[in-house]
């Protein structure tokens, strides 16, 4: 990891081409040894951008491969291997230089291919206990961060003033952070629930949006500001969602430190990042966040470890 690391701090411009070719490993095999605690035995996947071709990306997920953890991925990734993934495009032809473990991770995560960085949520499989509950507030086109920044403000003191959440639930914690586009809010449940609690409390209905939290809270939200704020995935145009959409066992959330944002196969644009409750009042917030890029994490890489739950550091 240490030499990792240095690696990388040597080579802010050259992050995601390390030796000559694209590749995120580099990146990704740092943020994954800081992300071990928060990520645990919760499955990796890989959303790999295809510049040419009839699919725009194909994903790389533990329902269909053989599963991948973040200590694995700190784990396999090392100069050497990197080094022999810019020289060899082809696994085939590179398998008997690697371990098992490297083989694993080069099925995730193409050479010269540019990739996000996802974790199933609460698990691989349907139907599965979560202790996570996650919201997406998802901009349409048109809408700006600005626009998102002060949405995930008046959200969580939404959240924050509801003593029927705090009745159902006791003490929680809950952490948001910058996805490189817009921003996620996540609970940390103090125990295993059954699937049915999302069902029951937090699935958007579109039929009874104000059965449960989730409806309640975009309606408050939505009489607050001055802009379309709903809830629920279905995008309705010049609007902001607030998405729980992919808390269930089987859905898939953006790594909260250090994972690309693509605007397409070739261009980066935006990274994830954590964040502190405290910053979504700044107004230059979003401004800064928007502009960060993978040579901005690693320059900063000890202060946004700080910002990750302090259960997960």
């Amino acid at each position: 990891m240490a030499s990792l690391l240095k690696f990388a701090e040597e080579n802010l411009e050259n992050l995601v081409t390390p030796f000559g070719q694209a590749d995120v490993l580099l990146l990704y095999g740092i943020a994954a040894g800081k992300l071990e605690k928060y990520l645990g035995d919760r499955e990796l996947a890989g959303k790999i951008w295809m510049p040419s071709g009839r699919m725009r990306h194909l994903l790389k997920r533990g329902s269909k491969l053989e599963p991948l953890f973040a200590h694995e991925l700190n784990e396999a990734v090392t100069l050497e291997f990197l080094e022999l993934r810019s020289k060899t495009e082809h696994l085939s032809a590179a398998k008997n230089d690697l371990t098992d473990l490297q083989v694993k991770v080069w099925q995730y995560f193409l050479p010269r291919k540019l990739a996000d960085f996802f974790y199933a949520t609460n698990h691989e499989g349907p139907g599965k206990e979560i202790d996570r509950i996650f919201f997406d507030i998802d901009r349409s086109d048109g809408m700006s961060a600005g626009q998102a920044q002060e949405t995930t403000r008046t959200f969580i003191e939404t959240i924050k003033d509801d003593s029927e959440l705090e009745n159902l639930l006791g003490n929680f914690d809950f952490f948001v952070y910058w996805t490189g586009n817009s921003f996620h809010v996540l609970f940390f449940l103090e125990k295993l629930m059954p699937s049915s609690f999302y069902d029951e409390h937090f699935q958007y209905s579109k039929n009874d949006p104000e059965h449960n939290f989730t409806g309640q809270w975009a309606k408050k939200v939505n009489e607050q500001i001055d802009f379309k704020v709903v809830g629920g995935h279905e995008r309705q145009g010049n609007s902001i969602n607030i998405d729980p959409s992919q808390t269930p066992s089987g859905k898939l959330c953006r790594v909260p430190l250090g994972s690309l944002h693509m605007k397409d196969a070739l261009n980066i644009d935006g990274i994830s990042v954590p964040i502190t409750e405290k910053m979504l009042y700044e107004e230059d917030l979003a401004y800064k966040l928007t502009n960060y890029r993978p040579k901005n994490i690693i320059e900063n890489l000890s202060k946004f470890e700080t910002f990750l739950p302090k259960k997960f550091r």
